[in-house]
């Protein structure tokens, strides 16, 4: 059905798409309309490669590259390297006080087009509270409102919500390497660990990095963190709660599944790895993320036909991205694969429509037109291409039925005018294109509802900060 369904314009990203499937270890073989099967190794494989590459770093001698010793654990570009809030001296255990507050951000207003109406929102302000007990633990909590009203207490139709973003203890085993253990931010992506609303250009997330990476993604677990100490690598490997198949929901990815540090099902768990190598200009990622999705009991698993236990029913995730930063001219690819091969059991068990295959993957180029000046301001002009689809492969009906408005195409281009490195003015336009609407999927249509638009335009305004 994959093979199907793919058409010119994703031929266009095949390389990325393919360097993403290079790295996804999930599916046995993944079926590709430019090529014949290609062979991908099984989990397992990729994690006796991870561990052994881990044990090779933890074993180096003391020995340090220049790029190394201007890359820390959380890879900024050299523009970032200018902000440094209190959460980063912190961090980097510069901090002159015990007890650090901070912050960052960020409003926008919208026009959707197609709809011909605008909206503006708060869309979120997060408080830093951190504690240095002493040399080797430190405590970090974010606490963030979305939306700025919520209302009884909980979650309302606008989305508001107020939520711990991330609540741990930190470690300091050594000048290399550390333990955080509470809920925090895995190492999947770019923006999951670099969510700033200045250290991102465009008003809005990466459609790809909210929907089939879901950032800002947290989740309660321990996280092993360091650095090689005679290469410029970086690398992490955490155990985490695993995702909650009961509450997937049709076109918003995996999004639905996590647990965010709030009663998680813990009879499931979830493991995720990183390795990021830094040479010259480029930082390099690659990571994978596995977990079980059947938080139940047996007999209630065994009820509904699903594997239980801790990897029981397990969805895969893969990604590898490359970022470059130089003399003001900045670019960065990502291309990302969601493997489920047990969607069509939690279909049936839950009455859902779960894709079994999901991908998504985008490129950015960015100039910093003040940089030849040599002053702390920044005025950036960016294009980001995107493309997703979450419905890439779908189980054979009646155990899903395809949803063509989740195949999507996205062009960003825009500005962002830093006055000073930790407050931005953004602005930016968005084209959107998605395949057809499936009519099998329009139950009780209103009488008054306009036909389904395939293309649509949003104008984005917005401020952000960070301190």
């Amino acid at each position: 059905m994959l093979n199907e369904r793919i058409d010119t314009e994703r031929c266009l990203f095949s390389p990325i798409f393919l360097f993403t499937l290079c790295v996804n270890p999930f599916p046995d073989t993944v079926r590709y309309p430019l090529s014949a099967g290609i062979a991908l190794q099984p989990m397992r494989k990729l994690l006796i490669v991870v561990v052994f590459t881990l044990g090779c770093c933890i074993a180096n001698a003391q020995y340090r590259t220049n790029a190394q010793y201007r890359t820390n654990a959380q890879y900024r570009t050299n523009a970032q390297h200018l902000v440094m809030t209190n959460e980063d001296s912190l961090n980097a255990g510069t901090s002159k006080n015990k007890t650090v507050i901070s912050g960052y951000g960020s409003a926008f207003y919208q026009r959707d087009f197609n709809q011909h109406l605008s909206s503006a929102t708060l869309e979120r302000a997060v408080l830093f509270v951190g504690h240095q007990f002493n040399q080797k633990i430190a405590f970090f909590s974010e606490l963030e409102v979305e939306n700025a009203k919520v209302e009884n207490g909980s979650t309302n139709s606008n989305g508001a919500e107020i939520s711990m973003e991330q609540a741990y203890l930190k470690f300091n085993l050594n000048a290399s390497q550390y333990i955080v253990a509470g809920l925090f931010v895995p190492r999947i992506g770019i923006l999951n660990e670099n969510h700033l609303p200045v250290n991102f250009n465009g008003v809005e997330r990466p459609m790809v990095e909210t929907f089939i990476i879901p950032a800002t993604w947290r989740e309660l677990g321990v996280g092993f963190y360091g650095k090689a100490n005679r290469l410029p690598l970086n690398y992490s490997f955490a155990l985490l709660n695993g995702l909650n198949s009961a509450t997937l929901d049709h076109g918003d990815g995996i999004r639905g599944a996590r647990a965010e540090g709030s009663l998680a099902t813990a009879n499931n768990l979830a493991v995720t790895a990183s390795l990021q190598y830094n040479v010259g200009d480029f930082k390099l990622q690659v990571s994978g993320y596995m977990s079980g999705t059947v938080g139940l009991s047996p007999r209630g698993a065994d009820s509904l036909g699903l594997n239980s236990g801790a990897f029981g029913t397990p969805l895969y995730l893969g990604e590898a991205d490359v970022q470059y930063s130089k003399n003001g001219f900045s670019a960065k690819a990502l291309g990302s694969y969601i493997s489920y091969p047990g969607a069509a059991d939690i279909n049936t068990a839950y009455a859902k429509n779960i894709a079994d295959g999901m991908y998504g993957a985008y490129a950015e180029v960015a100039y910093n037109w003040l940089y030849a000046k040599k002053t702390a301001a920044q005025f950036i002009t960016f294009v980001r291409g995107e493309l997703l689809d979450m419905n890439a492969s779908t189980p054979a009906p009646p155990k899903a039925i395809y949803d063509g408005t989740e195949k999507q195409s996205h062009i960003i281009a825009g500005i962002g005018y830093l006055p000073l490195p930790n407050v931005v003015i953004k602005a930016d336009v968005r084209l959107m294109h998605t395949g057809a609407q499936n009519p099998d999927l329009v139950i009780n249509p209103s009488p008054s509802a306009l036909p389904y638009k395939q293309q649509n335009q949003f104008l984005n305004i917005g401020i952000g900060y960070s301190f």
